[in-house]
């Protein structure tokens, strides 16, 4: 009877080679992704509060007059002696332009002015000598007549020589830009080497004297603003609060942002006024209380629970059922500083993520964050460190 040992060594060879294949498909394949953290986030129960219709504009403390201040004649900057900040003096030197070529049209001026003086004396000499021949009836009344329009001729050339040397003079006293009264340099915008045209601004001066609250108001509050209403100006850095008055209101709006300037006179005596430049609180009295608005219920939410869903704005809503957060869109009726008043989309009781909203997903599955404190020590531990902190007793 015959062996069937060499028919199951094809078996074998064929059992190791699907084996290695299924170890290499094996070694070859992506592993499982990891599975997603389970973020800890913070939650906020929205309620309804107060609101408070009182309404606060930021605001600029800028001067009464602030002047652009630039050369009446071109040519280049060679000196600035001013710097930004720097308080200067009524006819203190700002700037000073190349004067070389103002100098030789004034010396040019003069020589013309030298020269027409003496045409002028010469035909007056030759006017009176011929006045005399006249009166002795040596010439004729026609020839006295052109030595009298000679004699005009001549002294109307020395009234535009004296006119040019004039007009010279005073081009080359515009090299030197003064300032026009006391106050500080609030802005610079030339530099020496910088050749400049007629007329372009070099420095701004903010002039002393009486000071105005620069702020902005929407286009649906400026109807309700008239000038000579009481405005409380509060400093940002502290202090007593400003007691002022609008003194005018823009007529038309800010192509960019679409608001109304409005500039409130602050008190010239009395307590200290904040440094230009300065950052202060508006208050119109018009404004810090409206009918069917003041004390109304609102839900409020801070600015760290919203981020934009395409073109609106959304928050995380906690599901305690599922552990989960989905996204909800809202509508802001108005920002109040560090908070959002809202319009619509969320109603009270709701629980709301007010941190790291950026790094969630809608369903994803997080957990309420509790802070850590540090853990009760026990009766034990604590009798033995008071143990401890005994001073020893002497035996």
């Amino acid at each position: 009877m015959p062996s069937l040992r060499p028919l199951q060594r094809p078996r074998t060879g064929l059992f190791l080679c699907a084996l290695s294949a299924a170890l290499l498909l094996a070694a070859c394949s992506r592993p499982a992704p990891a599975p997603e953290p389970l973020r800890a986030v913070k939650l906020m129960t929205v309620g309804e509060s107060a609101l408070q219709a009182e309404r606060e504009f930021a605001a600029e403390v800028r001067a009464r007059v602030e002047t652009r201040l630039g050369f009446r004649v071109a040519g280049k900057l060679v000196q600035r002696p001013v710097e930004l900040g720097q308080r200067v003096q009524a006819g203190q030197l700002l700037a000073q332009l190349d004067a070389q070529d103002y100098a030789l049209g004034v010396q040019a001026a003069q020589a013309q002015l030298a020269a027409a003086t003496t045409q002028r004396d010469l035909a007056q000499a030759d006017y009176q000598r011929f006045e005399q021949l006249k009166a002795q009836n040596f010439i004729s009344s026609a020839e006295l007549d052109r030595r009298r329009a000679a004699l005009q001729s001549a002294q109307a050339q020395l009234d535009q020589a004296r006119a040019q040397a004039s007009n010279q003079g005073n081009q080359q006293g515009y090299t030197r830009l003064l300032a026009d009264a006391a106050g500080v340099v609030t802005a610079i915008e030339a530099e020496p080497g910088q050749v400049l045209a007629a007329g372009t601004p070099v420095l701004r001066l903010a002039q002393d004297g009486p000071r105005d609250a620069v702020f902005s108001v929407p286009e649906d509050l400026v109807g309700q603003l008239r000038t000579g209403q009481a405005v409380a100006v509060r400093p940002w850095a502290g202090g007593a609060p400003l007691a002022a008055t609008v003194r005018d209101i823009a007529a038309s709006a800010d192509p960019v942002t679409r608001t109304f300037t409005v500039k409130a006179a602050l008190p010239t005596t009395g307590a200290a006024l904040p440094p230009l430049g300065a950052t202060v609180y508006a208050r119109p009295a018009a404004l810090a209380a409206q009918q069917g608005v003041q004390g109304a219920q609102a839900l409020r939410l801070p600015t760290s629970a919203l981020f934009a869903q395409g073109q609106q704005t959304a928050v995380w809503v906690f599901d305690p059922a599922s552990a989960s957060v989905q996204p909800q869109t809202i509508d802001v009726a108005q920002v109040d500083g560090n908070e959002v008043v809202l319009a619509s989309g969320l109603q009270a009781g709701q629980q709301v993520v007010v941190t790291g909203v950026h790094v969630l997903a809608p369903g994803q599955k997080v957990s309420i964050y509790e802070p850590k404190h540090a853990p009760a020590q026990s009766g034990q531990a604590q009798a033995a460190i008071e143990k401890v902190a005994q001073p020893a007793t002497q035996k």
